[in-house]
């Protein structure tokens, strides 16, 4: 059954709402995927806030409309599952992961800072690592003179007092 019109405007507001929070957007071809599979990917969107979604091609056209990703409105043809993503990475990581594993998911395109990608600037994307992971490495990288100096400092007590009990 179709959907009625307040339905589709409805529709439309959301994928709008979600366009403007959004960075990134990726798009695949979902052709042939079983339902526990896509329930797995939806899990692993959620946990990486990414907003994942079948939709009809029409609404999202519309939705996208004089924002960075109008692009991408050539590419979207067929069956399609679209991620959107606040952080520059995570939709094309999330398809990209699950791509590996299961060959029926294809990615297509994706769109970040208004530039459409093609399906190897997709896979490029989701290489580089996330937010998280490298504040994670900055921190590994401001805490390390920090554990040398600390070890030394211990190191150099430790010897004073082997000295102290032998004298």
């Amino acid at each position: 059954m179709g959907l009625n019109l307040n339905d589709k405007k409805a529709i439309v507001a959301q994928v709008s709402a979600e366009v403007a929070k959004a960075q990134t957007l990726v798009v695949a071809e979902y052709r042939g995927i079983e339902v526990g599979d896509l329930t797995a990917l939806r899990k692993k969107a959620r946990e990486g806030g990414v907003y994942l979604r079948v939709l009809k091609n029409t609404l999202v056209r519309r939705a996208v409309v004089d924002t960075s990703f109008a692009g991408l409105t050539e590419q979207m043809v067929g069956p399609l599952i679209y991620a959107f993503s606040a952080d520059a990475v995570a939709a094309a990581k999330v398809l990209h992961d699950f791509a590996k594993s299961n060959d029926k998911l294809v990615l297509k395109a994706g769109c970040f800072s208004g530039k459409v990608l093609d399906k190897a600037g997709v896979q490029a994307l989701a290489s580089i690592p996330s937010r998280e992971e490298l504040l994670a490495k900055l921190l590994g990288v401001m805490q390390a003179p920090v554990s040398g100096f600390v070890g030394a400092v211990a190191a150099l007590a430790k010897k004073r007092e082997q000295e102290g009990a032998t004298a």
